[in-house]
């Protein structure tokens, strides 16, 4: 799933996530129907997007925001390079993915047992064994498979999250087939020198999977947390159109970080995406106007700069 290190001029390439139509929308009000969440991730894709988050296979009745996942998937536009992530909790969910023709399963492992059982209703032991079943039963269909590690900076249940608990997921995950696993600052509350140390403590377990990184503006040190990981060596981004997004299973959680106003920071650092600015900014818009809210992104009031 990586993508070349350096980009046409020689700038370093850092690839977005854009989780947008799923992270984005799960914990909104506003249920958006399936064509708008089919445009968005097309026009996402149109923007220069290549991995997108574009649904997730949950219970319906848990999470409305995300009915339809089969609909959205046989109405995107399949376009050469461009990777529709499925998000799956259990083996259910995977048989849904894998039927919808998906191109990446990701499955959430969370870091501590007082978040998995209210979000997946299992302890972190259990999810891991979910994880594994699902890995076997992925062999053989050429789809990879990608884990993210939830509050793993901390927990609104179990409070602070010892990074050697972190560690021992990861190690675990490094067990299966992932190719990739991503730590998610769930509800937002890391600072950049725990996000360097915590990737130079996984780095050691990760058997060389490609590590990427989620973060949330919560208590506005997401894009800090976004340059650190930089610094530190991660090449992976995930990244909110607007910067919407939560969970609906994590008290006062509140937005990803906007992929415009990652793209502007990332940019302006010398470093390369291949999506677009002034497109994820108005796609950015366009949400807000279809979720009737002002979008938390900076980009779209400002602009860029020179204008």
């Amino acid at each position: 799933m990586a993508v070349e290190e350096r980009a046409p001029g020689g700038a370093e390439h850092v690839e977005i996530v854009e989780v947008g139509p799923r992270d984005g929308l799960q914990n909104e009000d506003t249920v958006l129907s399936v064509e708008d969440r089919i445009e968005l991730i097309d026009r996402a894709v149109d923007a220069g997007v290549r991995r997108i988050e574009a649904v997730s296979f949950v219970n319906p009745r848990r999470v409305p925001q995300m009915a339809g996942a089969e609909e959205v998937m046989a109405g995107v536009h399949r376009a050469p390079g461009v990777s529709h992530i499925g998000l799956v909790l259990n083996r259910r969910g995977l048989e849904r993915a894998v039927d919808a023709r998906v191109s990446e399963v990701n499955v959430a492992v969370p870091a501590t047992d007082g978040f998995c059982v209210r979000n997946q209703g299992c302890t972190v032991d259990g999810m891991l064994d979910v994880l594994a079943a699902i890995d076997a039963d992925l062999a053989g269909t050429g789809i990879p498979l990608s884990v993210t590690v939830s509050t793993a900076f901390g927990c609104p249940f179990d409070g602070e999250v010892a990074p050697e608990r972190v560690v021992e997921v990861v190690r675990r995950i490094a067990e299966t087939g992932a190719v990739e696993i991503a730590l998610a600052d769930t509800i937002g509350v890391g600072v950049p020198r725990q996000v360097a140390g915590l990737l130079e403590a996984v780095g050691r377990v990760a058997e060389g999977r490609t590590l990427r990184c989620h973060f949330h503006n919560t208590r506005n040190t997401g894009y800090a947390n976004a340059l650190a990981a930089v610094d530190a060596g991660v090449r992976v981004l995930d990244s909110s159109l607007g910067g919407f997004g939560g969970c609906p299973f994590a008290p006062a959680a509140t937005g990803n970080i906007a992929t415009e106003d990652l793209l502007y920071m990332v940019h302006r650092s010398g470093l390369h995406t291949g999506v677009d600015l002034a497109a994820a900014a108005a796609l950015g818009a366009w949400m807000g106007e279809r979720l009737d809210k002002q979008p938390p992104a900076y980009l779209g009031r400002a602009g860029g700069f020179p204008g």
